[in-house]
């Protein structure tokens, strides 16, 4: 049976990157070594970083001036590397999430956070508007993508800071303007890798003002000096993450990542406004395209597990949503193929004539 792949991250890869991955990792290059046993110092590991980030900047035309690092730790030690670098006096944030939330108290240690709005007494089911960014701040935080309540900002921002985005779960399914951005940053493990490295793009000119000595690991500027490779980084995280890469840029880059993503989740929409027995949670203006939550219409309620079972009997993977929420979350991450969603669509069809 066809095993259909919509887990929230660690998530669903091109078939491509698990498949050269799996071999550099049996024979990296022909050296007869592992790509998990080589030196990061060697020349062709070096060869594979430099690619890695000649290729991020390509599809995503990210401007000169701005540096492209691959680093341990994940989007979480971003939430505090991140102030660390940049916040001097002040940080201004949009609480539009769990995630922006904990990056919200990690900035906390750093300095003084102004939360310039949030949705949180809505359960996070749409994304903050009409806020006043304060023009004293150091920079002004986002969290483009909402992973566990399904929620997405659909336009970059124009703001009189700096602006700075956690854009893990939606990096590289659309074209970004980056010269808007001071820094973008995100876990890897949704659209690029897998789990265990994050990536940062960086404006230079924002570092070098803040006022505090950062400890080496935690500093941009040395990162940048030593790319990555102040300490040993994740190799096989970034030789996958390049697999990936290469493969958006063969398969028409973010623009058409951008079309396929909206078609599948115009498709899961479709079905769940017309269904009698689902409804969505998320404000519909402010749906994302890569993370689709949706739970029981109230009567139907006490048939979620069934539904859940059923849908897991048919090959769906990882649809359960976050407890957060409560019902179903489908991820639909550039990976993903159209007929994924076809076929969760036409179980749900298929449950609810049993059913309603």
């Amino acid at each position: 049976m066809k095993k259909h792949n919509f887990n929230a991250g660690p998530s669903i890869l091109p078939k491509i990157t698990l498949e050269n991955t799996a071999k550099a990792i049996l024979d990296f290059n022909g050296s007869g070594m592992s790509i998990a046993e080589i030196s990061h110092r060697t020349k062709d590991f070096e060869a594979v970083l430099n690619e890695a980030v000649a290729t991020f900047k390509e599809v995503l035309s990210i401007p000169d001036g701005y540096s492209v690092l691959f680093l341990g730790g994940g989007a979480s030690l971003q939430f505090l590397m991140l102030p660390m670098n940049i916040l001097n006096k002040k940080a201004a944030y949009i609480d539009s999430g769990a995630w922006a939330n904990k990056a919200i108290k990690e900035a906390k240690f750093v300095g003084e956070v102004v939360v310039v709005a949030s949705s949180k007494e809505a359960n996070y089911s749409y994304y903050p508007k009409n806020f006043t960014v304060p023009e004293d701040a150091d920079y002004l935080h986002i969290t483009t993508n909402n992973t566990i309540f399904g929620t997405q900002i659909h336009e970059d921002l124009d703001v009189k800071i700096p602006l700075v985005a956690d854009a893990s779960s939606d990096i590289l399914s659309r074209p970004m303007d980056v010269s808007k951005y001071a820094i973008i940053y995100g876990g890897a493990q949704k659209n690029i890798a897998p789990a265990g490295v994050a990536f940062v793009i960086i404006r230079n000119d924002i570092l070098g003002k803040v006022q505090r000595n950062i400890p080496s690991i935690l500093n941009y500027q040395l990162q940048i000096e030593n790319d990555s490779m102040y300490n040993t980084p994740p190799c096989i995280c970034i030789y996958a993450a390049l697999q990936t890469l290469k493969w958006v840029k063969e398969n028409g880059g973010v623009v058409e990542m951008q079309k396929r993503n909206k078609e599948k989740a115009s498709m899961l929409y479709a079905e769940i406004d017309r269904s009698k027995i689902f409804k969505g949670t998320a404000k519909a203006e402010d749906r994302s395209i890569m993370n689709v939550c949706w739970v029981m219409e109230e009567q139907y309620v006490a048939l979620e597990k069934e539904f859940l079972d059923f849908a897991t009997a048919k090959g769906m993977v990882g649809i359960k949503g976050h407890r957060s929420v409560g019902g179903f979350r489908a991820s639909l991450y550039n990976a993903l193929p159209k007929e994924s969603v076809v076929a969760l669509v036409e179980c749900m069809q298929e449950f609810e004539k049993l059913k309603a």
